[in-house]
């Protein structure tokens, strides 16, 4: 019988104890481009893992895909190979008014609005960010001298039916196809503002469920790339502080990792 896992192929060996978690499959070869002795493990479907050393620590680098199924794939698979702490990067809309583009946002907690985490256990499990890896991120980022927030994450599945477009008087108008949007969808949105809730993404959620399960460390920094209600094609920027986010998340994880 075959030791490799189903989905992603990887096998004993593969995986880092200490995974630094993507999205965009493009952005594994970023995460790992000062690292030696890299190897491809695996690239199939969304996921892309590369593993490699950086200051003498072996490290992993995985991409989740978009949303919270297949992040919970990839995480099951790297866990059972070894992986003990997962810190993801990525992307988000910021919905604390004060968060400006290129800003990091790291993640205490978040409101567990998808679907994949309910399939493992009650809403009313919280998903908790690993105290140790909230505390390295925001010790990095003062370091670097980054503008960065500490708070809350909506954690979120569709993409467009959860988010909204910035209308006239502060109105807010649907960004899915033909203006579909239940009036309860602008509610939500108004109702995580009025929580003071920080910022929203799609996969911190299911990443710090899975690890308060399975006892493992997660955290999850992200760079506001755009704001919700999103204003327009022009506030949103991928890229703005992403290479200082990386940074900022080597050096926690390799601050856990010693």
């Amino acid at each position: 019988m075959s030791d490799a896992q189903p989905i992603t192929g990887a096998r004993p060996g593969d995986i880092a104890p200490h995974v630094l978690l993507c999205g965009d499959p493009g952005r594994v070869g970023p995460i790992a481009s000062g690292w030696s002795d890299v190897r491809t493990v695996c690239d199939v479907r969304e996921y892309t893992i590369l593993t490699g050393t950086r200051d003498g620590i072996e490290l992993t680098a995985a991409s989740t895909g978009i949303g919270a199924p297949s992040t919970a794939i990839v995480l099951e698979e790297l866990a059972k190979l070894g992986a003990h702490t997962f810190l993801r990067i990525g992307n988000c809309g910021g919905l604390d008014p004060t968060l400006e583009l290129g800003d990091l946002a790291i993640t205490t907690g978040a409101v567990r609005d998808d679907g994949t985490s309910r399939s493992y256990v009650i809403p009313e499990y919280p998903a908790v960010a690993s105290h140790e890896l909230v505390g390295a991120l925001i010790d990095a980022a003062r370091e670097q001298g980054a503008r960065h927030k500490a708070g809350i994450t909506w954690s979120l599945d569709a993409f467009y039916a959860r988010n909204a477009v910035a209308g006239p008087n502060d109105s807010m108008e649907s960004m899915s196809f033909e203006g579909y949007w239940p009036a309860h969808l602008e509610t939500r949105i108004r109702e995580m503002q009025a929580a003071r809730v920080l910022n929203c993404e799609m996969e911190a959620g299911v990443t710090l469920t899975l690890a308060g399960l399975f006892g493992l460390r997660a955290g999850c920094i992200c760079v506001v790339s755009d704001r919700t209600p999103w204003p327009g094609p022009a506030e949103l920027d991928l890229d703005r502080n992403m290479a200082r986010c990386i940074e900022v998340a080597h050096q926690a994880i390799l601050t856990l990792a010693r």
